[in-house]
């Protein structure tokens, strides 16, 4: 028997919910409705109902008078409740519906759940900027086409078709949890510009027995790196690729946020760190005016990236020094000396060995004294023999470890 447990606010969404647990019953499933709403009394009796989701945040529901205070201790009582129910057994999928501040506290919930666990949001917010909602996990979003409120033609077809998609799933991850992998884990992270030296590094690591995670550096896979550095599955991480730092500097598109280049070290997980990327910010089919004087290449029809100034190669060397030395674990940092990227190699469009040795000046003086390896190397970041002289690093640290 599949578990589904469906989580939402039963005072305004009530009706929807008694509809979306009929459809999963009729499809075989076992129904746990949680409650969490603040409001009104629910218009149909939940499993878990709103005052134990409170009592897992620690609040007590009677005594809050700011809504906002009590919207977000559901949120983390709800996520308690989800991780309780999957440890018994009893979650094998969720599914929530609703409108912004549902969706915000649904699927901060569903975060709190490991990797692989069915997550699925019904929501009038999934046509726009979805980033806050997903964060770096696997939670899928509908769009609900109308507004969650009441059961029309639009709607029920939306909410069977999801009732239908996550009874599958939940159904598929209660026949059997695959094998948990017999390799120690490696988290890389990589982008098309630095491919060439992130290859050559997963074909060491995999040649030395371990399984290679890579994580594409694009802003969402920079969020799913760092939470999969806090997660404790990983021996070790190869950060060849810090495109999303250089992005953030430049206000760009896909950037990672403060959290980018933290977690291993805050984790204490053995971290070679390359500079891949460090020589642009990237931004969509057009870049602002404010750089439009700037070195623009096209990427590709949707990819704009910019070169990184001497000055602000300067700062990025700074903050990655600052991140680095930081961290709790074994860290060595890399340097290729002949280019940070495809574009930025001899010969490439963004090659300027002024604003690179700018970076590395900048970051060989923010560690001075730290306990961080600093290694140079006379080739670019995607010359083979630089990747595999990370990853055989990277090797000896996760055994020492």
């Amino acid at each position: 028997m599949a578990f589904v447990v469906l989580i939402g606010t039963l005072d305004t969404k009530g009706t929807e919910y008694g509809w979306l647990r009929d459809r999963l019953r009729a499809l075989g499933a076992d129904v746990v409705l949680v409650d969490t709403g603040t409001l009104d009394a629910p218009r149909v009796v939940p499993d878990v109902p709103r005052e134990e989701v409170a009592r897992a945040a620690g609040l007590d529901l009677a005594a809050v008078a700011d809504r906002g205070a009590a919207v977000a201790a559901m949120a983390r009582g709800a996520a308690a409740v989800l991780t309780r129910l999957h440890a018994r057994g009893r979650l094998h999928g969720v599914l929530s519906v609703g409108g912004s501040g549902n969706t915000a506290l649904s699927t901060a919930a569903m975060r709190a759940l490991p990797v692989g666990v069915p997550k699925l949001m019904v929501s009038s917010m999934a046509s726009g900027d979805v980033s806050p909602y997903v964060g770096g996990h696997d939670v899928t979003l509908m769009y609900s086409v109308v507004d969650i409120a009441g059961i029309n033609r639009v709607s029920a077809r939306v909410l069977a078709n999801a009732a239908d998609a996550v009874a599958g799933m939940a159904a598929g991850y209660a026949a059997g949890r695959e094998a948990p992998a017999e390799r120690p884990v490696i988290g890389a992270t990589m982008a098309g510009i630095t491919t060439g030296g992130v290859d050559a590094a997963r074909g060491h690591l995999s040649a030395l027995g371990y399984e290679v995670l890579v994580f594409h550096a694009s802003g969402a896979g920079g969020r799913s790196f760092e939470a999969m550095a806090a997660s404790g599955l990983l021996v070790g991480v190869l950060d060849a690729t810090l495109l999303e730092v250089s992005t953030g500097l430049l206000g760009g598109v896909g950037q990672a946020g403060p959290e980018r280049l933290t977690s291993a070290g805050r984790a204490g997980v053995p971290q070679v760190v390359g500079l891949g990327g460090l020589d642009m910010g990237k931004f969509g089919p057009s870049v602002p005016e404010r750089l439009r004087n700037r070195h623009v290449h096209m990427h590709n029809p949707s990819v704009m990236v910019v070169r990184t100034t001497p000055a602000e190669c300067a700062e990025l060397g700074r903050l990655v020094a600052a991140r680095l030395r930081a961290a709790t674990g074994p860290t060595a940092l890399y340097l290729p000396l002949r280019g940070l990227s495809s574009l930025g190699s001899p010969g490439g469009p963004y090659h300027c060995p002024a604003a690179d040795a700018a970076l590395f000046d900048a970051v060989r003086s923010g560690l001075d004294g730290s306990a961080v390896e600093i290694r140079e190397l006379d080739t670019d970041v995607n010359d083979p023999a630089f990747g595999q002289a990370m990853a055989a690093r990277l090797h000896a640290m996760a055994r020492q470890a």
